[in-house]
């Protein structure tokens, strides 16, 4: 399938994931089996208090025109003056790769556990299912923009008390993907020194 078949050690494949983009995705997406993996490798992240604060919606292929139609008339009421290249890209954003998880966050306001370390899970859990999906030899795409912030896409998609952490697509990369600029070690990293 790609280079991330090879994946060597648990080292490797946290060094070598890297985002493809969604539009440079195609099939292969993953089977019924890997999904069912990928979604369960995101739930094994740090969740105090077991609150599992994200939740992980799902949108097959047969699907996807719906979702990409109600999407776009969504767009439309809330930005009437739209234009033709705006709403052909809001029809083809979720069209993009071949399986499309959108990650909601749902964190719970009665609890205890501070609402950041909440949010953090929902973060985590998303970067997992990216992680998980590059062990399977596929590419993944958090994406946001409008349609993470849109009332209207989130009446769509979720339930009361949720907001749209993103939408991860995956799939197989179309064309080389190109590593992107890292910080520099010494810049994100020191040691406490009292």
């Amino acid at each position: 399938m790609t280079e991330f078949n090879d994946i060597s050690s648990p080292a490797a494949l946290l060094a070598t994931r890297r985002s493809g983009k969604a539009r440079d995705m195609g099939a292969p997406g993953p089977s019924a089996v890997q999904k069912h993996a990928i979604l369960a490798a995101a739930m094994r992240v740090p969740d105090h208090g077991k609150l599992a604060p994200w939740r992980f919606v799902t949108v097959e292929d047969d699907r996807r025109a719906a979702l990409s139609a109600a999407m776009e008339a969504i767009y439309v009421a809330e930005k009437p003056d739209a234009g033709r290249l705006e709403r052909e890209a809001i029809r083809g954003f979720a069209l993009q790769a071949p399986w499309l998880v959108i990650v909601m966050a749902r964190p719970d306001p009665a609890s205890h556990i501070p609402a950041w370390e909440q949010e953090l899970s929902v973060g985590t859990a998303t970067g997992f299912l990216c992680m998980a999906a590059h062990s399977q030899g596929f590419v993944a795409n958090w994406l946001t923009g409008w349609p993470a912030y849109s009332p209207g896409v989130l009446a769509l998609v979720g339930e009361a008390g949720e907001r749209i952490a993103g939408f991860i697509f995956v799939g197989t990369p179309t064309r080389e993907l190109e590593e992107r600029p890292r910080p520099a070690f010494g810049d994100v990293v020191r040691a406490w020194e009292g």
